[in-house]
């Protein structure tokens, strides 16, 4: 496969490509090429001078491209979506929800074309008055990341594209052929040449490229918190616009009044679901002392009956972390609690079978007795692992959950409403679920707090990060002097 540069599909510059690999299986999918700073130049250079136009292109028309989009997503939802499995790793179910989900938002944003509006503000003085307009930013960078590479695209391109912003997107190393699919979709769609180019390679040469460029005007980047930090560090050389959801530890508290099978099965998927990588994981499970033991037996069951396996398998419910650092990573987390003293439950190794051998396989792990300051509780752990926790009460239980440098998302199953407005108040998180899988509705802004994140995306208040206001002040009498 190719990259798009000015509504062309190249090669590098370099004529260098790089393999991409099926986590599952370590086979080689495709190659792809390795972008260099010079292909992020031609990449860029062809957005700004796309952006000499596109802004003129009436929004409902923008609107239009994204709604067709939308239409050729599903038509070709089986190739998209068992090319995403072979990629990233997940069930095939998980890949086909995503690939809907990149159409939902695509259609959802399409309706959202014309919310831009002016504010009129009626000034002292006969025939004066102000307007604050909203217009484009300019040339954006989009920096994908490889656990739901199209489900975030979309949470990114489409709002950016609408309010009349051009793109280059880099896609994660290990994922980026479905991006380069969804790319091709939006081309034929209708973006013109230049208003989305693709270019992929390594974080190291096209991410720091793109975050580099002067003519960049905002950074759009899901990712760990390291990476975020580095990104601000360099875009603040040029003052670029920057949305940044970035890493968490996601809590989840269960009270002794809760649905405990309810709140089982939402803790299960919560955890487990794509293998544990996902932004908004359940990574710390807070029980209340009298549910804590059923609750956890319940859970245990339930983990154990995962089956791990390639994601093309229909019956598997649990597929590879993406890649051997993921894996490595996941590995120490859990290895460190467990020399502090931590007592496994279930997992805590490899699976063994020659249907493992080449892949990335983890099995689903649960923990006890781990210690407040091990790494796993401190830092995020991007895996199916996750410790449990017995509190006293609400109050322990969101002082611990607060106990951390992010907030991201977080939960709390009660039957007691004062509890959960309570943990609503209380908990320093950018998103509180109440009795709910852990899963943002298209309307709402997502993003975090603390280390988490700067900025949201999606919902009107993502359609506004990428916008400029410009306030414009009117006298259509002015007194001349006498």
């Amino acid at each position: 496969m190719k990259m798009l540069i000015g509504g062309k599909w190249v090669d590098s510059v370099s004529e260098e490509v790089y393999s991409v690999i099926n986590p599952a299986t370590g086979e080689k999918i495709e190659e792809v090429p390795k972008g260099t700073r010079e292909d992020v130049k031609k990449a860029v250079d062809a957005a700004k001078d796309a952006f000499k136009t596109w802004p003129e292109t009436p929004q409902f028309e923008r609107g239009k491209i994204l709604y067709k989009a939308a239409q050729i997503t599903r038509e070709r939802e089986k190739e998209l979506s068992t090319l995403l499995t072979r990629e990233q790793g997940k069930p095939l179910r998980e890949s086909t929800n995503e690939i809907n989900k990149f159409a939902n938002i695509c259609e959802y944003v399409a309706g959202m074309a014309t919310a831009l509006q002016e504010s009129y503000i009626p000034l002292k003085g006969k025939g004066r008055y102000a307007l604050v307009i909203r217009q484009p930013i300019g040339v954006c960078g989009a920096i994908l990341p490889w656990n739901n590479p199209a489900a975030l695209m979309a949470c990114k391109v489409p709002l950016g594209l609408v309010a009349g912003n051009t793109f280059v997107v880099k896609p994660a190393s290990t994922t980026p052929l479905t991006n380069l699919k969804l790319t091709e979709i939006l081309e034929k769609a209708g973006i013109p040449p230049g208003v989305l180019n693709v270019v992929t390679g390594p974080g190291s040469v096209v991410g720091e490229a793109v975050i580099e460029n002067p003519d960049i005007r905002k950074i759009s980047f899901t990712g760990e918190t390291a990476t975020g930090r580095h990104i601000m560090e360099v875009a603040s050389k040029t003052i670029k616009r920057l949305t940044l959801e970035l890493g968490g530890s996601d809590p989840m508290i269960v009270c002794d009044d809760a649905d405990i099978d309810a709140a089982v099965d939402s803790a299960v998927s919560g955890r487990f679901s794509n293998c544990g990588q996902r932004c908004i994981a359940v990574k710390r499970l807070y029980l209340f002392e009298s549910i804590a033991d059923v609750f956890t037996k319940k859970f245990v069951e339930k983990a154990q009956a995962i089956k791990v396996g390639n994601g093309l398998n229909p019956e598997t419910t649990m597929g590879p972390l993406n890649n051997a650092n993921q894996r490595k990573r996941v590995e120490e987390l859990v290895d460190d609690a467990v020399k502090s003293g931590a007592t496994v439950l279930t997992g805590a190794k490899r699976p063994v079978g020659p249907e493992f051998d080449n892949g990335f396989f983890y099995l689903p792990t649960v923990l006890t007795d781990v210690k407040e300051d091990a790494k796993m509780v401190k830092e995020e752990c991007f895996g199916p692992a996750i410790p449990i926790f017995k509190v006293h009460d609400l109050d322990e239980a969101i002082a611990k959950t607060n106990d951390t440098i992010y907030g991201l998302g977080s939960c709390i199953w009660t039957s007691d409403m004062k509890k959960a407005h309570t943990a609503i108040e209380k908990i320093e998180a950018g998103a509180v679920w109440v009795n709910m899988n852990m899963e943002y509705a298209l309307e709402v802004p997502r993003g975090g707090v603390k280390q988490s994140g700067v900025g949201r995306e999606m919902g009107f208040e993502g359609l506004e990060h990428y916008t400029e206001s410009k306030a414009v002040h009117v006298d259509l009498m002015p007194k001349k002097k006498p």
